[in-house]
């Protein structure tokens, strides 16, 4: 039973691009939210702020994180530090804490949102998200795992290089030939759905892969972004170019943080792809339309910057993004 007359959903990383789409999904459906933030007044910027509940919130510091989980139902992880030199270590240590203070709070699910895992040796960015699932699912509380390759949507770290890269290289767009690897994107509106579907009812724990409908390879999907756009491109596939070459350049010409860029461009060495055995078919109601990749593109060209309103599209952008 709920530990209040409506179910009770610490969001952590409330202020990151997941979670400030989130929350007010959750509050329009019934939830009692409860923002995680390690500043407080961050949270006063969002449409939603006056809707939630806010918890000072540090993955690092114990007592904060305590404090956070008590009284709540369920606890949506959207906590990733792959801007950090350290951030294997740092995520491992984070999803400790979290899984030990949610257990002696007995809070009753746990939602996690990670990435694929293809086979084969990992980066470290890929390997630190399996590992954060792993220390979740081994823990006390029920754990269910979302894991998704590149989530569309503007505001996306994903999305915004790819964008980045767009619109900032000349018409001849040259790409490393190990880029030449599978992608099965989704919607940021997809992830959100399946995380609200995955905080009711019984809980479903497990891993699960989502992925749109469209599995395409990564120069495709810079071509069909293109044409979105009204860009135009074309590419010349480039054998022979050195991991540490290719992201010193994306990182110049994008704006990015060079952490963040090697990070995204190590999980392109493998074809990023739902797994047909993992399937998140038990958490969706029967009548769910994934968001084709066109589609998901388009919307997240919206100028509007309405995409944390109540009444905005989820996929557009928002001036509380992060840089």
């Amino acid at each position: 039973m709920p530990k209040s007359d409506r179910p009770r959903v610490l969001v952590t990383g409330a202020t990151g691009y997941v979670g400030s789409r989130l929350i007010p999904h959750l509050v329009e459906r019934g939830h009692d939210v409860v923002a995680a933030t390690r500043d407080e007044s961050s949270i006063e910027t969002y449409p939603w702020a006056g809707d939630v509940g806010v918890a000072r919130f540090d993955v690092s510091d114990d007592d904060l994180v305590a404090e956070a989980v008590e009284q709540v139902d369920a606890v949506v992880y959207l906590v990733h530090s792959m801007g950090s030199d350290d951030f294997v270590r740092k995520d491992r240590e984070a999803a400790q804490r979290v899984a030990a203070a949610c257990a002696r709070a007995d809070v009753g699910r746990i939602v996690y949102v990670s990435g694929l895992v293809p086979p084969g040796d990992l980066s470290d960015h890929l390997r630190s998200r399996a590992e954060v699932e792993t220390v979740l699912r081994e823990g006390d509380v029920p754990t269910t795992v979302l894991r998704a390759s590149m989530i569309i949507g503007a505001g996306s770290t994903s999305f915004e290089l790819l964008r980045r890269l767009s619109n900032r290289i000349p018409w001849l767009t040259p790409v490393p030939r190990w880029m030449d690897r599978h992608i099965q994107p989704v919607a940021v509106e997809d992830v959100v759905a399946l995380v609200a579907h995955a905080l009711k009812g019984p809980v479903t724990p497990g891993s699960f892969d989502v992925g749109s409908d469209d599995v395409l390879s990564y120069p495709e999907l810079l071509a069909e972004f293109a044409d979105v756009a009204g860009l135009w491109r074309r590419q010349l596939l480039v054998p022979g170019v050195p991991m540490a070459v290719a992201n010193r350049a994306v990182a110049a010409i994008s704006g990015l943080e060079r952490t963040e860029v090697m990070t995204l461009m190590a999980s392109l060495q493998h074809d990023m792809v739902c797994d047909p055995e993992r399937s998140p078919t038990p958490l969706l109601p029967d009548d769910h339309r994934w968001v084709p990749v066109r589609e998901s593109l388009t919307r997240s060209l919206d100028p509007s910057g309405r995409g944390t309103t109540y009444s905005g599209d989820v996929q557009a952008g928002a001036s509380t993004d992060p840089d």
